[in-house]
């Protein structure tokens, strides 16, 4: 069992821009390609930053007001005022940035947009050289994964080889990414381990079982008890 690599998901032809990229290149660069945003590479193709809509947007917003219109965005901090007054890429854009390695897991990529805060992450190797880029939307891709291999996964790989279960003795189902275990085990306390695992799969959406037990190994009040 294993989660996907950010390496088979992400987009690996990027488009990006050199540090010296003036505005109207970057907002070309934007338009023709139809992306909200590009990594910014030195030389040796190392990201430096990412230049968006948003970094472009600021210069617009604190241009000086046409006669009639209402005044430019005032309080601006230091840093906002230095982007908004920037013509190049370098000066424009937001740094340092989000990175995240090839080898990393869906899982591991996941956490760090959410704590981050970010739609995308800018993909890099050990040397901080551009390899790819991926969006919350890749991530999401897992669950366009086949039920099939679903249920292969968890019956081989978790049941199996994990657990050293006899899948003979579970029934696992999968239909649009909800998983469905019947049968019998040894013990009650192996059913919410059971679940849990299930539910780390890449591409199960839910996990519901109907699992009987010899067993009950989880009361501690009265010890262990059997069930017929």
């Amino acid at each position: 069992m294993r989660h996907r690599r950010i390496g088979e998901l992400m987009t690996r032809e990027v488009v990006s821009v050199r540090g010296e990229a003036p505005f109207k290149e970057i907002v070309r660069v934007l338009s023709e390609r139809r992306v909200t945003a590009v990594p910014v590479v030195d030389g040796a193709n190392q990201v430096i930053g990412v230049v968006s809509e948003g970094d472009l947007l600021r210069k617009t917003a604190d241009q000086a007001a046409a006669p009639g219109d209402r005044p430019a965005v005032p309080g601006l901090e230091a840093w906002e005022r230095a982007k908004a007054e920037g013509t190049r890429a370098e000066e424009l854009m937001s740094a340092p940035v989000v990175c995240a390695r090839p080898d990393w897991t869906v899982v591991e990529a996941a956490r760090l947009m959410e704590v981050q805060g970010v739609k995308r992450l800018v993909v890099v190797d050990d040397e901080d050289r551009l390899v790819g880029i991926v969006s919350r939307r890749d991530l999401l891709g897992i669950f366009l994964r086949d039920d099939g291999d679903i249920r292969r996964e968890i019956r081989d790989d978790l049941l199996r080889d994990t657990l050293n279960l006899d899948p003979a003795t579970l029934t696992v189902e999968v239909r649009s990414g909800r998983v469905q275990i019947d049968g019998r085990l040894p013990f009650r306390g192996m059913i919410p381990a059971i679940e849990r695992m299930c539910a780390t799969v890449d591409g199960v959406v839910s996990v519901s079982t109907r699992i009987s037990y010899d067993t009950d190994d989880t009361d501690d009040t009265r010890g262990l008890r059997t069930r017929r």
